[in-house]
């Protein structure tokens, strides 16, 4: 079987010729630039600038050659670029203060401060000593306890959504972008772009505050995510049609509910505030797309509402972050057998990957994949993204294991 073909048996919970693999494909679970060069030197392959499409957590695009050598089985359509191909003429020189020879899409956004710190937009800063950028609270608002909850005027926000739906241009450029992807490979496609629903446990202000707002104006929030989702339905009826021939998957939602031990919300929160929305969209792209397979991103220690997500129309689950919460990967598969594919969770990225040695991360990688390939539903790639300290080995190692899981 195909590669294509590969991803999709998975998704489907059948039995597959050996466990697929991605990197990359969603971002949060990509390849850091700053480790990217090293990665392909020890791949054996030529030297190349990485292509950084994320520049807030500095992430490579890989190439076709290196999806290649690592057996990867997924390309993306994500922000208007793809790996499917090369696009020489979207990409720039820019060296980030002489630490990365690399290309990015707007090298206007980017600054050198004195100091070697490179800003992002004005905003965000790398300093020397980092790999990704930052800014103060990570851009987000805090909210000291005699300040009123930031409450945004409802009627004002709807008529600004209406006022940003989809230009005709806008369709065509992605429509165009996905057909040539599909068409230079028989990789599975995954696309992001306008099919997000717009709403997540950090909202418009933050996870520091509108968990709160979610605890204390529960009706404003069915409101605002009432307002959110008939303008992302929008988006997607204008977009699918034209779109679902060329792709496999299609993320509706990155958000982070988890911390390190426990959801940032009660699963109540997420049944009543977000549930009904989720679902709601998620049936409307089942509707657009009947082929395709619905994507969630979510991070953290979510376990107390695996079943909610099942429940939410959603058909993938990622980055699958097990180690956090005090699970085990098996029991997130048991919970989730054929219910719900799982994407990543193939190595414990915070000890095993960071401080075991080749051969730990080897037998980890071939025990979950082993496991989590019963039943079919599951796509192999790291928890998270593989950090800039990563060395090469143990990624190559990785992707080995998987292969042989």
């Amino acid at each position: 079987m195909n590669s294509r073909e590969r991803v999709l048996k998975a998704l489907a919970f059948e039995e597959t010729d050996r466990v697929p693999r991605d990197l990359g494909a969603m971002r949060s679970t990509g390849v850091s630039a700053f480790a990217y060069p090293k990665l392909v030197a020890a791949l054996g392959l030529p030297p190349r600038r990485p292509r950084v499409h994320d520049t807030g957590q500095m992430l490579a695009l890989p190439e076709t050659d290196v999806l290649d050598a690592l057996g990867c089985d997924v390309v993306t359509v994500d922000g208007g670029v793809t790996d499917a191909f090369e696009e020489p003429e979207k990409w720039r020189d820019y060296d980030f203060g002489g630490r990365l020879p690399a290309r990015v899409l707007h090298p206007d956004a980017f600054e050198t401060l004195p100091d070697g710190t490179v800003t992002q937009w004005k905003s965000a800063r790398m300093p020397p000593t980092s790999y990704v950028f930052n800014a103060d609270h990570s851009g987000q608002p805090l909210l000291a306890y005699d300040q009123p909850l930031p409450l945004i005027d409802l009627k004002q926000y709807a008529r600004d959504l209406s006022n940003r739906d989809l230009t005709d241009e806008q369709i065509k450029r992605t429509v165009d972008l996905a057909r040539r992807a599909r068409e230079s490979t028989d990789r599975a496609v995954f696309f992001t772009d306008y099919c997000g629903t717009g709403i997540g446990i950090g909202g418009y202000c933050g996870i520091g505050i509108f968990p709160i707002i979610c605890k204390e104006e529960p009706e404003y929030v069915m409101e605002y995510h009432e307002l959110t989702i008939e303008r992302a339905i929008r988006n997607v009826r204008a977009v699918l049609p034209e779109v679902r021939r060329y792709v496999d998957v299609i993320m509706t939602t990155a958000d982070d509910w988890g911390t390190q031990n426990a959801v940032i919300a009660s699963p109540e929160t997420y049944r009543t505030l977000f549930k009904p929305y989720y679902r709601r969209f998620n049936d409307e792209v089942h509707r657009l797309a009947p082929d395709a397979r619905i994507f969630m991103h979510n991070c953290g220690a979510i376990y107390d509402i695996l079943d909610d997500i099942a429940d939410s129309g959603f058909d993938i689950l990622n980055p699958v972050q097990w180690s956090a919460g005090g699970h085990s990967y098996r029991e997130w598969k048991d919970r989730l057998r054929r219910r719900l594919a799982l994407w990543g969770g193939g190595v414990n990225t915070q000890k095993t990957l960071a401080l075991g040695t080749v051969e730990d991360v080897e037998r980890e990688v071939r025990e979950v994949a082993r496991y989590c390939r019963q039943d079919g539903g599951f796509i192999f790639n790291n928890i998270h993204n593989l950090l800039a300290e990563v060395p090469p080995e143990k990624v190559i190692a990785m992707y080995r294991a998987a292969g042989e899981a």
